[in-house]
């Protein structure tokens, strides 16, 4: 073969399955690769580590590794990927994967499988049910994600691509099972020379909607635009704010794409939830909006206040990753990236009078503190939002620390990093790993509960060990408030086992790499709040001691909102 590599020597003619897979995978910037081995993926990982920019990260758990695989390819925007063992392995990280599924994340699931001829021959291995099937899980994952395939030996390259493709094509995880024996098999190496591209619209079908699209917004004077998570997991920010800067125009973020433009914009209007959202002017301006455009939203519960949007769907110019409509017409194969880019364009082509900034004032900056005053939630959140800094990723599990989070104004360039459809909690301590190899170069701030943070704090290590150094606020209120909040809340089960969390890192091997500090008053916070702005060469855990009932505003409205539908059924 006449290619070369970078360095100048010939390229190879063959690379084996894992090395083939390896490679595509730093091709596509997943550079880290989480999970952890079993004796039916060795063969694949020691093909994958001879691969030049193929880094490995170990993980606690297989959970923890999807969780992790998944904030990395949110705070990249792009691809992540985890290796598992067969059955147990790939059972433990399926719940992970089906929240990627759920929130639109390109995840790749690569399963080590056991060989061709034990599949074949339905040998009664260890790891199976001792039923002869193989495909029990692999049907499972069928479920969960947009692709789930074994790889071939005959068509190996075929399905890695096809798989990858469908990743970056849909923003969803896709499933690859590689057979121990097919991962060492040799294949040719040709088709790594191009690497692999998301599929680009249909010209004919753009040219059309973009004509449409130019009629319809040249008849308003004012464009409210509605952006969900879809246009984070195509990194198209720079095009919002494009948008952004025309006249005529508002931004509203969907929850799960907070802060998708800077919030101190004169065109944002905030997050928006339907009765939910904070200011009675930025909803009115999303469901009373002249022409109303959604960009890559969700409609789902959560995101809407309980489906309490008064817009009209239907009568909206929708914009999805894939597809794009226009009253009663949809045009197929026009992607997200190139509707936008037409929205950008037409709405430069016609004139119309500015807007008035609409205020989506923040929480009120917590007032002097008062010695020995018990701290509540109010308080919390006041004095976070004057201490946050430009340029964070906020991390905030579900519950109390995504809702309160959610009210924050966030400083400009940061992002916020959270489940608010599959809302697993737990996800956020592995989630912060991959943000943290995702963007090495940005603090990440952390806020997650006592309750969640007992599934999955093992990761905590990982984090410590590899020498990363984020603020983690682990609100301590004795349980599960969100449920207390909705029902039974003195029931046994809403209880769970206490902690001392300032011990942790010392049990982890790692108390030399964090500042400990626990909280129960306004003062003691403001304090270690000056210590973790001081603290950067270390992370620091900052236990905060809140009232079990007390919940942030948002949070309130949310149980009541969950109560009172349950209470209709």
């Amino acid at each position: 073969m006449s290619d070369q590599t970078q360095s100048g020597t010939p390229a190879p003619l063959t690379v084996t399955v894992g090395q083939y897979l390896a490679t595509r995978l730093v091709q596509l910037g997943a550079h880290h690769v989480f999970g952890l081995p079993g004796d039916f993926n060795l063969s694949l990982l020691d093909q994958m580590a001879t691969v030049e920019g193929f880094h490995w990260v170990g993980s606690t758990n297989e959970l923890n590794a999807a969780y992790a695989a998944d904030g990395y390819a949110r705070v990249r925007r792009g691809i992540g990927a985890l290796v598992t063992t067969f059955g147990v392995g790939e059972l433990s990280a399926i719940n992970g994967v089906a929240g990627s599924y759920s929130e639109d994340v390109p995840v790749v699931q690569i399963t080590g499988m056991p060989t061709t001829g034990a599949r074949a021959a339905g040998a009664h291995l260890h790891h199976t049910l001792i039923d002869g099937d193989y495909d029990h899980f692999l049907r499972a994952y069928r479920e969960v994600t947009a692709s789930a395939t074994v790889v071939r030996a005959q068509t190996a390259t075929r399905d890695i691509d096809a798989a990858l493709m469908t990743a970056l094509r849909e923003s969803k995880p896709v499933y690859l099972g590689i057979p121990s024996d097919v991962a060492t098999l040799p294949v040719h190496a040709a088709n790594l020379r191009t690497p692999l591209v998301a599929a680009s619209s249909d010209r004919n079908e753009l040219e059309r909607f973009t004509a449409m699209l130019a009629e319809t917004v040249a008849r308003h004077e004012q464009v409210t635009m509605l952006v969900g998570s879809q246009v984070h997991r195509c990194s198209l920010e720079a095009i919002v704010r494009q948008i952004a800067d025309h006249d005529g125009v508002y931004i509203a973020s969907q929850n799960m794409s907070k802060a998708v433009l800077d919030e101190s914009h004169p065109a944002s209007l905030g997050t928006y939830m339907g009765a939910f959202t904070r200011v009675d002017e930025a909803r009115a301006a999303v469901d009373d909006a002249p022409l109303l455009v959604l960009a890559g939203t969700v409609m789902s519960d959560f995101l809407t206040g309980f489906f309490t949007q008064r817009f009209d769907e239907d009568a909206a110019i929708e914009l999805g990753l894939t597809t794009a409509r226009i009253a009663d017409t949809t045009f197929y194969g026009v992607r997200l990236e190139d509707s936008l880019r037409a929205l950008h364009s037409v709405l430069g082509d016609t004139p119309r009078a500015d807007v008035q900034p609409v205020g989506h004032p923040s929480l009120a900056v917590a007032a002097a503190p008062v010695v020995g005053e018990p701290l509540d939630q109010e308080f919390f959140w006041a004095a976070i939002q004057g201490w946050l800094r430009p340029g964070t990723t906020v991390v905030a599990d579900a519950g109390t620390s995504f809702y309160g989070a959610l009210d924050l104004v966030l400083p400009d360039e940061s992002d916020l990093l959270g489940q608010a459809v599959w809302s697993s909690i737990g996800y956020t301590i592995p989630a912060t790993l991959g943000a943290c190899l995702a963007q090495p170069r940005r603090r990440s701030v952390l806020f997650v509960g006592d309750g969640a943070a007992q599934l999955t704090v093992q990761e905590l290590a990982t984090i410590l060990h590899r020498g990363f150094t984020p603020v983690i606020f682990l609100l301590n209120n004795d349980g599960y408030t969100v449920e207390r909040k909705i029902q039974s809340p003195t029931a046994v089960y809403q209880d769970i086992t206490p902690w001392d969390w300032t011990l942790i890192p010392a049990a982890f091997g790692a108390a030399d790499r964090v500042v400990t500090a626990s909280v129960g008053s306004q003062d003691e916070l403001v304090e270690a709040l000056a210590l973790a702005h001081e603290t950067t060469e270390k992370a620091v855990l900052i236990e905060v001691r809140l009232p079990e009932m007390d919940s942030p505003r948002l949070l309130t409205v949310l149980t009541e909102g969950i109560a009172a539908a349950a209470a209709k059924r």
